[in-house]
């Protein structure tokens, strides 16, 4: 069982950038498709992005294409995300999570079968 710690979460305004980063307990993470999510107060769990180990496959969602962007790290077994020109919208609960997924269940989080504790990003002025 892989176990998944998010970090890099915290304050920052309106236009700004954060780095998070997920961190697995061991190389079995190069087994699965790493996801992003979000979820805002009062607000069901929302899809970011993923990125499929191995081949490196990309999936973003719509309302952050073009600000943020997903990355692994072989040597860490880390995946990262690099969050740049955060709104308020953008406030949420961020987990990472690993499963094994195809195109058409990437943006499912009933796909993943192993979730971090989530960190907390705080877009305000």
């Amino acid at each position: 069982q892989v176990q998944l710690v998010e970090s890099g979460g915290g304050l920052v305004q309106p236009g700004g950038s954060l780095r998070l980063s997920c961190a697995a307990s061991d190389s079995t993470i190069r087994d699965y498709t790493v996801g992003w999510f979000r979820q805002a107060p009062g607000e069901e769990r929302e899809f970011v992005t993923a990125i499929r180990w191995s081949g490196g496959n990309i999936y973003t969602a719509d309302s952050v294409k073009g600000r943020f962007a997903v990355s692994r790290d072989y040597a860490k077994n880390t995946v990262y995300l690099q969050m740049n020109r955060l709104t308020p919208e953008d406030t949420a609960v961020y987990y990472c999570a690993a499963g094994r997924t195809i195109a058409s269940t990437v943006r499912s989080s009933r796909a993943y079968y192993y979730w971090g504790q989530g960190t907390q990003v705080t877009v305000s002025s």
